[in-house]
């Protein structure tokens, strides 16, 4: 006979009774839905300006390393971010001034969004998969967007045993869900208050070999 602990009896109550909502829309505006109690993703899922599509996807083909971390301190909700120095190796490409224009709003978009006050701000190309296996972030909530190359994946609530993350032999694969290229989204993890035990189970996708993907990612620090 299975016997709960007290902890795991709270979660598998909470769990019965709560439905968990990703909410996906074309305008900036669904990114707000990330607010919400019962959700734990919301995407935006626009076109990427061609001028940025191209700025990506010519980073890519020099097939050089970019692995770049910042901590911003935004000081209020006008304060233009400064990304200074980011990806500076590429700046003589075509679209550069575009795509730091674009990270530049981002950044203050999300801050406004959750009243941050400081950012975490990492800028990477991934040639293998970062995170393979299906898992949850401990954080409040994280942005991810991937400017070339294929997009994060995903599963909606109940479709993996949350016991048996980490586990290649439970993944669900016909119940994958992918973040196309180009959209933004929001990942609520198991650090936002109310959010325990729900956080999105999410992995890195697979990549051919040769492939190259190229991602933003920003975290809520304070």
């Amino acid at each position: 006979m299975l016997v709960l602990n007290p902890v795991g009896a709270s979660l598998l109550a909470k769990a019965s009774v709560r439905p968990i909502r990703q909410h996906h829309g074309t305008t900036p505006k669904v990114l707000a839905n990330i607010l919400h109690d019962d959700a734990n993703l919301a995407v935006w899922q626009r076109q990427l300006p061609l001028h940025i599509a191209d700025f990506a996807s010519l980073l890519l083909s020099l097939n050089e390393p970019l692995a770049e971390s910042l901590s911003l301190e935004i000081a209020n909700e006008d304060a233009e971010p400064n990304l200074n120095g980011l990806a500076s190796s590429f700046r003589d490409l075509e679209g550069y001034e575009g795509f730091i224009a674009d990270v530049s709003w981002l950044v203050s978009a999300f801050a406004c969004l959750l009243g941050a006050r400081r950012i975490g701000l990492r800028l990477r190309v991934l040639d293998t998969a970062m995170c393979p296996r299906f898992h949850v972030d401990h954080v409040p909530v994280r942005l991810i967007t991937t400017y070339a190359g294929i997009g994060s994946q995903w599963l909606k609530e109940g479709a993996m045993d949350r016991r048996k993350l980490g586990k290649p032999e439970a993944e669900p694969q016909s119940s994958i869900q992918q973040v196309s290229s180009g959209d933004v989204a929001l990942f609520k993890g198991e650090k936002w208050h109310g959010n325990e035990g729900f956080g999105l189970i999410h992995r890195s996708p697979q990549l051919a070999l040769g492939e190259r993907r190229l991602i933003l990612t920003l975290d809520w620090l304070s």
